[in-house]
Parts: C-alpha cells; structure tokens; sequence
C-alpha cells in the first residue's frame, strides 16, 4: 500500500472543502453588493428631509431654523450618494476564482513538496514489520574484528595523540613484558589503561579481555565496563554482538550501571529501535548525578527520542533531585530534628512531583513509599501504592519491588 491510495480521496476532499469556501465568499460579497451601507444611509437622510418639512409646516421649527437643516442633511445625502457612485464591489465570481486558485495551491502545493522531498513509491510498514527489520539488524551486524579492521582504514579516523619518545619505548617495553608473563593481572590492566591512552582502543581492549580472563566470573565491574567501552571506541562507536555480550554480564551483575545502559541504548539506536533507547536513557537520566558524564548526550537526544517513540515527554530540570537516598538519610543525623524533617519533606515532595509529572523508576516509586511511611503520611503511602500497581500492571519484576516496599509499610489489600 502506498501513499497514492490516498491522493484521490484526499484530492477530493479538499476540492469539496474549497468549493464551500468559495461559495460561501461569493454569497457574502452578493450580499454586500445587494445591501450596501450607503444605500441605507441616503433613505434615512431623505427621510430627514421630509421630517424638516413637516415640522417647519406645522410651525415646530422657525424658517431660518429649518433651512439651515435641510443644507445640512443635504448635503449628507450628496457624500453618500458620491460614495456608492464611486466604491467597487468585488465581483462574486472574481472571489470565487481567487479562494479556488489558493485553496487548490495547497495540496498541489503539497504533493510537489512530497515528490520532491519524499519517497512516494514506498510502501507502508506495519509496526511488526519494522521491529522484524530491526531484529534481523540486529542480528546481521558485523562482529567486533570486522568492525576494528574497518575503523582502523577509515580515512575520517582521528589522528593518534603525539606522544613522546620515551613514553613509546616505556610501551614497547610493557608489551613485551605482559607477552613474557601473559597471566600478570597488574601488567595486563597497567598495558590497557596505557594503550587506551595512545588511542589503541583495539590493543586496550584486547588487553581488558585478557585481563577479565585471568581475573574470571569474580572480574570487577569495573573491569568489564572498561572493556566494553574499549570495543566501542575501537569500532569507531559502534556495539559489535561481542561488546553487546559483555554490556549484558555487566547489567546481570549491575542493573544500574551508567555506562552499561548508555552503550546499550546507543546500541538499540543503531539496530532501528530508537523507543527502546528512550526507555533505556530515560531511566538512566533520572537515576543519573548531574556531574555523570552521559547526561549532556542524554539530554540533548532524549526529546527527539521521545517524539520517534510517539511519547509525550519533559526533560526534568537539570540537576534536578532523584529524591532521598539511603545516603541523603544518613547525611541528615547531624541535623536537629527540625532540620532533618524539613529536609527529607523537600526531598519526598520533589519525588512525589516528578513521578507525578514524569514517571519514574519502580525503585523510586517504592522509595516515594517507604518515604511517606516513615513521615507517618500512611494515607498517602497507600495511594501512592495504588497508582504505582496500576503503572507497573503489566511488569511483573517492577511490580514485586513495589509490593515489597508496601509489606515493609504493613500494607495489604
């Protein structure tokens, strides 16, 4: 199905809507034509002129009186009458031609726009259609060494920093020392970070990877996150099926890792399914600090992620609250007892404002709760955990952390 299935209805439909417009153009200005304001005028003075008459007959009004107001109101009527005589009235059929030639500019107007700037051949893809393409995308990307081999001869690859000479040595020396003693956890993470420094984004990951190896499934996050974004910057930015394996372990391990989350949304921009990074990223900048080194990116990407997603969306202030935290709880026990609770009610006001407005994390919403109980607002703790089983109704996972917050509260159905 294509876009000219609709031409001729659409075509048809605006000629309809132009005709009435015409038609109710060219009615008006026969009206004018037929009843114009001066005709009106020149009978009431000459029924002026007939009254001054009568009265001056009668004895109401004396001679001198009546003529001066007879030269008055005559002369009233010879301006109008000079008024008509020389004031046009717009044909009807000229108004006629005029509205059809403009109304008609529009969807001519239009469809040139479309055929010079569209694709009119293409054909309508149902929303299942397009995530399958996005899935087979997805799956046909090319892997981690094919993409390292094409960045490494694009021609548009930033130029490596200049370093100095001893530096470089220092480096050959380190590889042939790592080579030498393969299985040494400092050398490989000290040859990673070095030659992640002098931009060999490949040899740095391939140092991390070793590194993660000999490190095994007790590898630090840290480890992994590193590793991932050393495969991303050594594909030129793009998130091979290998870098994607590795950002999946390191959510396993950490849901809410930052970087995790951006190089994963980045990843589903890159495989057609923008709606899944506007969750992703949207997520992530509300359980982000300010100073984190995604939020300029996120913020920036977000609205125009939103409208693609078809989501009606408000970026939150900057540096706007992510509400209280066990950390801000604690922070509060040198306060006086007035000053803790004006400072956790700001925090659990602002909270409950975002999520009200914006949404948010199921975590935040079980921290609005147990926020609201521990202030003794019971009442609203409650509603707050209805309307949070009504927004979480179809996720199961984000559901269980809202009921375990509402069973710390005491509350049941």
């Amino acid at each position: 199905m294509t876009i000219w299935w609709f031409l001729g209805p659409a075509l048809a439909l605006c000629v309809l809507v132009v005709g009435l417009i015409a038609l109710g153009l060219a009615r008006g200005a026969r009206v004018r034509a037929s009843e114009p304001g001066e005709k009106r005028e020149m009978r009431i003075y000459a029924d002026q002129l007939k009254e001054i008459d009568r009265d001056r007959a009668r004895g109401l009004i004396p001679d001198d009186e009546a003529e001066r107001m007879r030269a008055e109101t005559a002369r009233r009527l010879l301006d109008a009458d000079r008024k008509r005589s020389t004031e046009t009235v717009e044909s009807p059929r000229s108004m006629h031609r005029v509205a059809l030639a403009l109304a008609l500019a529009v969807p001519v107007g239009a469809g040139l726009l479309y055929a010079r700037e569209g694709v009119p051949g293409m054909g309508d893809e149902p929303l299942a259609l397009r995530f399958a393409q996005a899935a087979d995308m997805r799956a046909a990307r090319p892997s981690q060494d094919v993409l390292e081999a094409d960045w490494a001869n694009d021609p548009n690859r930033p130029a490596a920093p200049q370093v100095d000479q001893t530096y470089l040595d220092l480096m050959a020396r380190l590889r042939e020392a790592v080579a030498n003693r393969p299985g040494d956890p400092q050398g490989l993470r000290l040859l990673a970070v070095n030659e992640g420094n002098l931009g060999n984004h490949a040899a740095s990951a391939r140092a991390w990877g070793q590194l993660i190896d000999v490190e095994g499934q007790d590898a630090p996050v840290a480890d992994l996150s590193a590793l991932a974004e050393a495969m991303v910057l050594a594909t030129g930015g793009i998130v091979s099926p290998q870098a994607e394996v590795v950002l999946q372990r390191i959510l396993e391990r950490d849901p809410r890792n930052g970087s995790a989350r951006f190089y994963l949304g980045w990843m589903f921009v890159q495989t057609g399914r923008p709606d899944l990074t506007f969750r992703i990223w949207r997520g992530l900048l509300e359980d982000s600090n300010p100073d984190d080194p995604w939020v300029a990116s996120l913020r920036q990407a977000l609205p125009e992620l939103a409208q693609i997603a078809g989501v009606r969306y408000t970026l939150p202030p900057a540096g706007g609250s992510r509400g209280p935290s066990a950390a801000d709880m604690a922070a509060a026990a040198d306060m006086t007892a007035g000053q803790r609770q004006e400072m956790i009610g700001n925090m659990v006001e602002g909270l409950a404002a975002r999520l009200a407005n914006q949404g948010g994390s199921p975590e935040e919403w079980a921290r609005l709760i147990n926020a609201l109980g521990v202030l003794g607002q019971a009442d609203r703790a409650r509603g707050i955990w209805a309307e949070a089983r009504q927004v979480f109704a179809d996720q199961p996972d984000a559901l269980a952390q809202i009921e375990a917050a509402a069973r710390q509260q005491g509350f049941t159905d």
